[in-house]
């Protein structure tokens, strides 16, 4: 811990690659997310999503990202995942050589139902032999859990829920679980609750945070998470993404936005502002998206 309580350091988890782009209606071609993805590396980031093996007709942003893979530099230390929702998706994985591989559900039924055509149960009944064989092959695996602190369908989810799911996951055999709040309805009092609840199944260096920004409550989320002993937290840079199926959702906390906060709360993340800030203006300036960063907007201006 730091002098202000808090952990010496933090490990951020690029997302824009992957869930920044996936739902953007501007599409990247392979060569133009690599080139995205080397900028990322360049700035320090060593946990970064490259891209999904899913249905290319249901998310096209994703398709070719086995040429995604292939075309990225092995650089010791770095990890690229990508999103295997069932075995197919993990096998397409093993043979483009992936490093980490991710399942996702969620902890509401309607969201799940609507975002990935089954029911929770299925999701994870589904899930089991991809963790099984990634394991089989050295694959560490992530889970990620969906509506943590809130639906667009059902409203609140009750934390209990939450804790029943991010605990199968784990058991399941995923690493490291990456609670998602995925219309940024969270607030600080709930998110420490849940860490909190989590404790005796879920040890803390096995859980991550996943803040959107929709309230305005990202950062202050992310500050209450740090003060439970949270130390991975997932952004995208300039505040890629959004949720087709939240009505409102904004896209995720800013890379450049949490980096700032961390810096001066002298936490060490190993991940430099001016190089990350190449990213930003790869994003904003050449391929024409729009800077949701406070922080990437205030510095480039």
């Amino acid at each position: 811990m730091n002098a202000n309580g808090l952990p010496d350091s933090v490990r951020l988890v690029e997302v824009s690659p992957r869930d920044g782009l996936q739902n953007q209606q501007q599409i990247l071609s392979p060569e133009q997310r690599v080139e995205l993805i080397r900028r990322l590396q360049a700035s320090g980031l060593t946990r970064i999503e490259a891209g999904s093996f899913v249905s290319a007709e249901r998310v096209p942003a994703m398709r070719d990202t086995d040429q995604v893979l292939a075309a990225l530099p092995a650089v010791p230390g770095v990890r690229y995942s990508v999103l295997t929702p069932n075995i197919k998706g993990l096998d397409a994985a093993l043979q483009a050589g992936a490093g980490e591989v991710a399942v996702f559900t969620g902890a509401s039924e309607t969201f799940t139902r609507k975002n990935i055509q089954c029911s929770i149960t299925d999701s994870l009944n589904r899930f089991a032999p991809v963790v099984d064989k990634a394991k089989e092959h050295n694959i560490p695996v992530r889970g990620y859990l969906s509506c943590t602190m809130g639906c667009p369908y059902e409203g609140e989810i009750p934390l209990t829920d939450v804790v029943t799911l991010a605990t199968e996951l784990f058991q399941m055999g995923c690493y490291e679980i990456s609670l998602g709040d995925t219309i940024g309805t969270g607030n600080p009092a709930r998110v420490q609750e849940l860490i909190n609840l989590l404790q005796p199944s879920i040890p803390l260096d096995a859980l991550a945070v996943h803040f959107h920004d929709t309230y305005g409550q990202a950062l202050t989320n992310i500050y209450a998470a740090l003060n439970a002993g949270v130390r991975v937290i997932d952004s995208a840079v300039a505040g890629l993404g959004g949720c087709p199926y939240a009505k409102g959702a904004s896209g995720n906390v800013a890379t450049e936005d949490v980096l700032y906060l961390l810096n001066g709360l002298g936490i060490e993340t190993g991940v430099d502002m001016d190089k990350l800030l190449e990213a930003t203006r790869l994003l904003t300036s050449d391929y024409g998206y729009r800077n949701d960063s406070r922080v990437g907007q205030a510095l480039l201006s």
